[in-house]
């Protein structure tokens, strides 16, 4: 009895704005190519919008290492093909942000969150960079990072 009462409430409350928005009027549909709130967001809140529903808010990952400690990630650096790696996994890869906004969060993250690497020495990614590393996707995202995890610097 309670379940047909819920759903009796739950329909007259979608009645009521349905009603409501004829009244007031519509709302202007979503459109795809409509431009994202996210991009005039600071590198800050498009990491907690993106990246820190994985890698957590300080980018420590996941204890069982599932998700990549991201504080560690100045060792990538210094592999030549290290740096490229990192905006072609498939996070960086699949975020749905810009080439400019990608550039905007990783500098955000090396700047912030990333403890391994001598800030003063760190060269910022351009959108450029991005748009030539999504160009040249990673093949194989686990082959690839233990191999350059093998190299010495």
């Amino acid at each position: 009895m309670r379940l047909v009462a819920g759903l009796v409430f739950a329909m007259a409350c979608l009645s009521s704005l349905h009603l409501q928005a004829g009244v007031l009027g519509t709302a202007a549909p979503v459109r795809a190519e409509a431009p994202s709130v996210a991009t005039t967001s600071s590198p800050r809140s498009l990491y907690v919008l993106h990246c820190a529903g994985c890698h957590g808010m300080d980018g420590s990952g996941s204890e069982l290492g599932q998700v990549p400690d991201m504080r560690q990630l100045g060792r990538f650096l210094t592999h030549p093909e290290g740096r490229r790696f990192l905006v072609q996994v498939p996070g960086v890869m699949g975020s749905g942000l810009s080439d400019i906004d990608v550039a905007r969060v990783t500098n955000w993250v090396f700047t912030n969150l990333v403890t391994d690497i001598n800030r003063p020495t760190f060269t910022p990614y351009t959108a450029q960079e991005i748009q030539q590393a999504r160009a040249n996707p990673l093949k194989d995202v686990m082959a690839t990072r233990a191999r350059l995890l093998a190299q010495k610097p």
